[in-house]
């Protein structure tokens, strides 16, 4: 197989954003658009992938460091173009030889499959493969002119297009990949002769077609190549994640009853026969099993919940966060970086975090897992079928043995052993008439301040 690398182009400043946030760090779908993109390239084979940053996107430079490594960073300085920007990652893949794809870092939806379209149309000789879109309103895209056997002739700006180019929908994605060898040749000879004073990619098609080349057009959907470069086209890329991821998990065999109010995230993954009920949001890192119930107004974020799980109204699951099969958490109960395990309960109002619960065990209302003090996190363990009843504070580090009882209103600072009963809470006392007493001296004194 043929080696792929793949350009982002990642320079642009994204002013119309109106954010101190580079354009490319805004998120869709729980991750940031440009992690899109390098996930797409990775995802279609590609072994290099570089970034074009601009001088000063330092923030950007060190989000793809993390994941890519500072040798991923091509720097474009001055912005000339988006031939120029392309340009700018010659050196970087210098010693690269193979197909190559141009993608963008504020193009989050491009499909897998439309990346395949082009490196299969270099695998059949073109010389240059462009993805392009059918247009609802074609507008100021510039216009992808095809012959009758499917060879892309041209790339016309609007600006300069004829009435009849205007009516074609047939439009240019920005999206383009070629020999990477070819790429840069042809973008050597690329000039900035036009009203910008700027190197344009698209100019690479007439220059190969003058070279005898071949150019070829695949199409994907206009949704698919959707570029944000407002707050507006934000949410309108958010948008179409959603409808999608929703659309899949439906045919899928989840349930939802209101899907349209349920928010997932890139990497979720929900399997056949989970209901999800209303105002569920989900962040990344979650999975949820076949049986599972989310019920309404609960966030999930990095958990792991198993079949047949009930979950909610109003739970909050945090990173960390493990429901073995059968498990229940309730109203108002938050869990973080804890085990569930099957078939144990926390129903109502509770705080579980940095702990262990097993199997078949209770926790009753208003249990709190006191879990930090002020510096280091600790853990709390309670055994299987242990019953922690309500109103309870757990002081970590602190075992609850199998089995065992934890009476309700008790702060518990040492273990338990299994199958014992812990009680530790201030002794009742009772004084007969005191109330009596004390609403007769009470009422007495404010009748005394109101004479006064």
């Amino acid at each position: 197989m043929t080696k792929r690398a793949a350009v982002i182009l990642a320079a642009g400043q994204g002013t119309r954003m109106r954010s101190s946030l580079p354009k490319v760090l805004h998120p869709v779908g729980g991750r940031a658009m440009v992690d899109w993109s390098v996930d797409l390239a990775k995802a279609a084979g590609c072994e290099r992938v570089i970034v074009v940053c601009s001088p000063a996107g330092v923030s950007v430079q060190d989000h793809v460091s993390e994941s890519l490594g500072s040798n991923a960073i091509a720097i474009q300085d001055p912005p000339l173009g988006t031939g120029h920007a392309v340009l700018s990652a010659k050196d970087a893949l210098q010693d690269f030889e193979g197909d190559l794809v141009v993608l963008y870092g504020d193009t989050p939806l491009i499909p897998l499959s439309a990346v395949e379209a082009l490196f299969d149309e270099l695998g059949h000789g073109a010389s240059v493969g462009v993805l392009g879109f059918e247009a609802k309103d074609p507008g100021a895209y510039g216009r992808l002119i095809t012959s009758p056997d499917g060879d892309l002739d041209a790339i016309v700006e609007a600006k300069e297009a004829t009435s009849e180019q205007l009516a074609v929908s047939f439009c240019n994605s920005g999206v383009m990949a070629a020999k990477s060898d070819m790429m840069f040749d042809l973008l050597d000879r690329v000039t900035n002769d036009n009203a910008k004073g700027e190197y344009y990619l698209t100019d690479i098609v007439e220059l190969a077609n003058s070279d005898g080349g071949r150019c070829r057009a695949v199409a994907c959907d206009e949704a698919d190549v959707l570029g944000v470069n407002s707050r507006v086209e934000l949410a309108e890329a958010e948008a179409s994640f959603q409808a999608k991821m929703r659309h899949e998990l439906l045919l899928k065999g989840v349930t939802m009853t209101a899907p349209e109010t349920v928010f997932f995230s890139y990497d979720t993954q929900i399997e056949n026969d989970v209901t999800l009920e209303p105002n569920v949001v989900f962040g990344p890192g979650v999975t949820v099993r076949s049986g599972a119930k989310v019920r309404a107004f609960s966030h999930l974020e990095g958990a792991d919940v198993a079949g047949d799980c009930e979950i909610g109204p109003y739970v909050r699951l945090r990173p960390g966060a493990v429901l073995e099969t059968g498990a229940k958490v309730g109203n108002f109960v938050e869990v973080k970086n804890t085990r569930i395990g099957a078939g144990a309960k926390a129903n109502h109002l509770a705080y579980l975090g940095d702990g262990d619960v097993g199997a078949g065990a209770n926790i009753g209302a208003g249990t709190i897992f006191c879990n930090y003090d002020g510096f280091l996190k600790y853990k709390t363990k309670v055994g299987t079928n242990a019953f922690v009843g309500s109103n309870s504070s757990l002081v970590a580090p602190v075992t609850i043995g199998d089995g065992a009882f934890v009476g309700s209103g008790s702060v518990i600072t040492k273990d338990v052993e299994p199958n014992g009963l812990a009680v530790a809470r201030g002794r009742q006392m009772q004084k007969a008439g005191w109330a009596t007493s004390f609403r007769d001296k009470m009422a007495a004194v404010k009748a005394t301040k109101k004479k006064g």
